[in-house]
């Protein structure tokens, strides 16, 4: 009991650092589904070199982020530490700690995109959105970053919606594209 305590204190810290006030969920509640994955990894990678990272990588392919309560129960399962988890997700910036958008809205902020006006695209992006860089929003249709470099600078101002890559985008286009977006989805609902 006391390891799992342990656990769920380092748990509180990583919360803190994910900026999410929920309370923490009981690890009995964990999704069935998720759980037999995890626990399938960890018979595949078990007494493997380098096994936390590829069990990461697995949960973070499948589930576009690593839920919490994966995290907790591999800390538990694995007997290691609740903060050499976040070490690793935090490390490397492949790894989410947060559910992904649907639709993903990425602002070139290489030199060449920021001196054409990048920081602009963000800021009406992050107004129409109602969400800051690396957020995504309440509903999770979308979710926005800003990233250094993707090496479309003869395009600046850069973005990419969804992996197309859009160029010269003007902070006009921005509405546009999330309204595309948006009548997209209802047109598939």
């Amino acid at each position: 009991m006391y390891k799992l305590r342990k656990i769920r204190f380092s748990y509180l810290i990583w919360e803190t650092f994910c900026m999410n006030a929920s309370a923490l969920a009981p690890m009995e509640t964990m999704d069935p589904e998720l759980r037999g994955m995890v626990e399938r990894c960890l018979q595949e990678w078990e007494g493997r070199e380098g096994n936390l990272i590829m069990i990461l990588h697995e949960i973070q392919n499948r589930h576009g982020f690593v839920p919490r309560e994966a995290s907790l129960f591999l800390a538990e399962a694995m007997g290691i530490p609740m903060a050499r988890i976040y070490e690793v997700l935090t490390f490397y910036h492949y790894f989410k700690l947060i559910a992904p958008g649907k639709h993903n809205l990425t602002v070139c902020n290489g030199t060449a995109c920021y001196l054409k006006g990048s920081g602009r695209l963000l800021t009406e992006l992050e107004r129409r959105l109602s969400i800051k860089d690396g957020e995504t929003t309440e509903d999770r249709m979308f979710h926005m970053e800003s990233v250094r470099c993707i090496g479309c600078c003869g395009m600046a101002p850069a973005m990419v919606v969804d992996q197309k890559t859009f160029g010269k985008v003007a902070v006009t286009d921005v509405a546009g594209m999330i309204e595309r977006i948006r009548l997209q989805e209802e047109s598939d609902a």
